[in-house]
């Protein structure tokens, strides 16, 4: 599909093999990229570890986001075998479940913070960490969802940061366009995945989708991972700032 021999990529968001990232890091590794990736906590190692096993990586990384020392020592032990990093995959969301399905004017000022923090900052963090390893012809993709631009009444404080998220990769699409990093988006469809399973309404969607999208069907983890290959490899050379919907099309219907 595309050569992405010795590429290095680095993942961060498997929760599982039903997350996202799994998708495109399985993509990534059929197409040659070699792989890092991250976790946080034991319960996610238990998980990951026969991922990384079955993706070829001893490059697994504990860390957690929300703490400047934990990115660091990720970057430097990334930095131990890698010159640098073609590629990173942002597909990190959190947000306490108590502020999830409920009135979002119910949303508590801890909640609100906590989804800014882990689900937003999180991308500009990793970039400012990993800022020596980029090179010229990196790319770096993260996730988003239509919650984003239009309510989704489930998913709440969520939507709000998938928003800031979103206004972000614009943003840093700018400063980092001088260095020749491009920062792009991909607002997926629903899909049950482990960090989906705390909000309400998903099985919802789907059915709409498959009755509503142009393509009449819902989404795969296959469907994003090619937009992700696409959008980190040199075929989008001159895309930066952007945001691809892949959504069997159904960001385009007014119902």
């Amino acid at each position: 599909m595309i050569d992405m021999k010795g590429k290095k990529a680095l993942v961060l968001g498997i929760a599982n093999k039903h997350s996202i990232a799994y998708g495109i890091a399985k993509a990534l590794k059929e197409q040659g990229a070699d792989l890092a990736l991250s976790y946080v906590g034991a319960p996610i190692l238990k998980r990951i570890k026969p991922i990384a096993e079955e993706l070829e990586t001893d490059m697994l990384f504990e860390c957690d986001v929300t703490k400047e020392n934990d990115l660091k020592h990720l970057m430097g032990e990334i930095s131990k075998q890698w010159e640098q990093i073609d590629y990173i995959v942002h597909s990190i969301a959190f947000a306490p479940r108590s502020d999830l399905n409920i009135p979002f004017h119910e949303t508590s000022r801890h909640g609100f913070l906590t989804a800014m923090d882990i689900s937003v900052y999180s991308l500009l963090a990793v970039i400012r960490a990993a800022q020596s390893l980029l090179v010229p012809g990196s790319s770096v993709i993260t996730l988003t969802y239509y919650g984003a631009q239009k309510v989704v009444p489930s998913y709440g404080v969520m939507g709000i940061a998938k928003a800031a998220l979103e206004a972000s990769v614009r943003y840093l699409a700018h400063s980092m366009g001088e260095k020749g990093v491009r920062v792009n988006a991909i607002s997926a469809g629903p899909m049950k995945t482990l960090s989906s399973s705390a909000i309400g309404g998903i099985s919802q969607a789907q059915r709409r989708i498959e009755k509503g999208a142009p393509l009449a069907r819902n989404i795969e983890q296959e469907d994003i991972a090619k937009t992700a290959l696409y959008l980190l490899s040199d075929l989008a050379s001159g895309v930066t700032g952007d945001l691809i919907f892949v959504d069997a099309g159904m960001s385009v219907m007014a119902y």
